[in-house]
């Protein structure tokens, strides 16, 4: 919570060049590609709310070779059939936001991000109530989709 109140600063270090130079289930990183990884989003909108981040460090998707992009959409494509595996929703937002104005809250490493839905599901709560209703740990997440993603 005191990073959502503003009240801890943004580490210096970018968190996505960070996250993978540690251990798998403390960065909730839940699979490993040769150009990018999917990690869980430490601040979800709703369960399984997945990040797919290229290792590149790069701002934008211009900033991406074609290899990269490639890597990017192929992961985001796995990680979609991982969800519904796991959580099976009735659809999903798939996105990227590029630049701080735009909404990215890491403006400097561009990240996609997954988020199952459901009809019904309590996405609206961030807006009306300002809180967020996850009924699941992150922890639990984790160890839904990281054998998904190895299977």
């Amino acid at each position: 919570m005191p990073y959502l109140r503003g009240e801890e600063p943004m580490p210096e270090d970018c968190l996505f060049c960070t996250a993978p130079r540690m251990k798998d289930i403390e960065s909730y990183i839940v699979h490993r590609e040769n150009l990018c990884y999917a990690i869980l989003n430490r601040f979800p909108y709703n369960n399984g709310h997945l990040m797919i981040v290229p290792y590149v460090h790069v701002a934008t998707l211009e900033g991406l070779d074609t290899e990269n992009l490639a890597g990017l959409m192929a992961l985001t494509q796995r990680s979609l059939w991982v969800l519904r595996e796991a959580y099976n929703p009735q659809g999903f937002n798939v996105g990227i936001n590029i630049g701080e104005v735009a909404g990215a809250g890491v403006a400097g490493h561009l990240h996609l991000h997954i988020v199952p839905r459901w009809g019904g599901d309590s996405n609206y709560m961030s807006i009306v109530g300002e809180t967020r209703v996850i009924p699941e740990w992150l922890d639990q997440t984790y160890a839904r989709l990281r054998p998904l993603f190895e299977a």
